[in-house]
């Protein structure tokens, strides 16, 4: 494959060149995207009590129809011959009449989760191209934008915080190397945001879901819990259920997951599609609303090889599964973080590679991004399931505190 021949220098390039040297690099780059003071309703004119959380109550897993019902209501419909994608692709994969080349297609919808506009509008488009980049694509042509306003916001509302929730939208995009074209805006009951990410590719620019191997592992480019986070850091806000948890986790312990939570989600996952190509993946998945382990069976099931996943470590943002198991213990409510079932919101890649390549590639991502990157499964011969094993490692992020910084 012409991308194997890619090496750190030339990664390091590109990512420079279109603005994704985001944290540490080999020439010691500083950050791309400059920190924004936190989310004040009172500076924009606002009551203080503005949340745009409360414009929608669909986030998650409530936010998707389950995959059993999509999949009995698309029973009988086969994706077009000229495709190369089947149904549980996170994004189509069509050849074109023009010669050698393919469009490659996602779209993607986000309910407000958090209650910073221009986060949230970051996040949903870092959410829309993950699919993209989870098919090894690294150049997005085209991104439209659906904005749904929601018709409880006020004129007030509505003129001070849709620019933001756009602008952070942009900002994401042109980190991408891409821009907004165009898109459609209508009125809702909700707020909502997300687009269609449109890239047109010669056959080495993409990477096909479908080659695991029995002996290669499992590598995940983001910690889990974003999810928890997010939820715990309302609760804050909510007397009744802070008292809950309060014993079981503090106040500042929680506003660092949630800050963890944000710069994880509004992260793009392009430089681990770059090193996809480098490090010679066999296919890839985005972790989100269906969880770790519904992802994972998505993308096993479309290997064209007999092989099963097993998933034997779950990096996990600190002191989010001791918030998880304690939940679920005393309080009976079912989050099943530590089997691989928690929605997770823009998270990272789930990528097939070879065993020989993984150590280097986590290496690398850390060079290029700052952040970790962890093996935490194998491919084994199967019956193309995938699963977590009964009581798997988990992998607290990070595993020291350390005053002043985020990781």
């Amino acid at each position: 494959m012409a991308g194997a021949m890619i090496d750190r220098a030339q990664v390091a390039l590109q990512l420079k060149a279109d603005g994704l040297m985001q944290a540490v690099s080999m020439e010691g780059e500083g950050e791309v995207r400059k920190a924004r003071p936190p989310f004040d309703p009172a500076l924009l004119a606002l009551p203080p009590s503005f949340r745009l959380t409360r414009y929608s109550e669909m986030r998650g897993r409530k936010s998707k129809v389950p995959t059993a019902v999509i999949q009995k209501a698309l029973q009988g419909i086969e994706p077009s011959e000229n495709s190369k994608a089947g149904l549980s692709m996170d994004c189509t994969i069509t050849p074109i009449r023009l010669g050698g080349l393919s469009v490659i297609q996602t779209t993607d919808t986000l309910y407000p989760l958090i209650p910073d506009p221009f986060l949230f509008g970051r996040i949903a488009c870092a959410s829309l191209l993950s699919a993209v980049y989870a098919a090894g694509v690294t150049s997005v042509d085209n991104i439209l934008c659906h904005l749904s306003i929601s018709t409880r916001l006020s004129e007030l509302e509505r003129d001070k915080v849709v620019p933001l929730i756009l602008e952070g939208f942009r900002e994401a995009a042109t980190e991408a190397g891409s821009s907004v074209s165009g898109g459609q805006t209508v009125m809702n009951p909700w707020l909502s945001v997300g687009g269609v990410a449109t890239s047109i590719c010669r056959p080495e620019e993409y990477i096909l879901p479908d080659s695991a191997l029995v002996g290669d592992v499992l590598v995940l480019t983001k910690p889990l819990g974003t999810c928890i986070a997010i939820n715990a850091h309302q609760w804050l806000e909510d007397p009744e259920r802070w008292a809950r948890v309060k014993g079981i986790i503090t106040e500042e312990e929680v506003k660092k997951a949630y800050s963890r939570a944000t710069d994880s989600m509004s992260r793009l996952n392009r430089s681990a599609a770059i090193l996809m190509h480098k490090y010679g993946a066999h296919g890839a998945t985005d972790v989100s609303k269906f969880g770790l382990l519904g992802h994972a069976a998505s993308l096993v099931k479309a290997q064209a090889s007999e092989v099963s996943f097993v998933i034997h470590n779950l990096p996990v943002m600190a002191h989010m599964e001791r918030l998880s198991a304690a939940l679920e213990k005393e309080r009976g409510q079912p989050w099943g973080l530590a089997q691989g079932l928690c929605p997770e919101v823009s998270g990272g890649l789930l990528i097939v590679m070879p065993r020989e390549q993984a150590a280097a590639y986590c290496k690398d991502m850390e060079r290029l991004e700052g952040s970790q990157s962890w093996i935490i499964g194998i491919v084994e011969r199967g019956e193309r399931e995938a699963k977590v094993i009964d009581k798997p490692r988990i992998i607290e992020v990070p595993s020291k505190e350390k005053e002043g910084e985020l990781w």
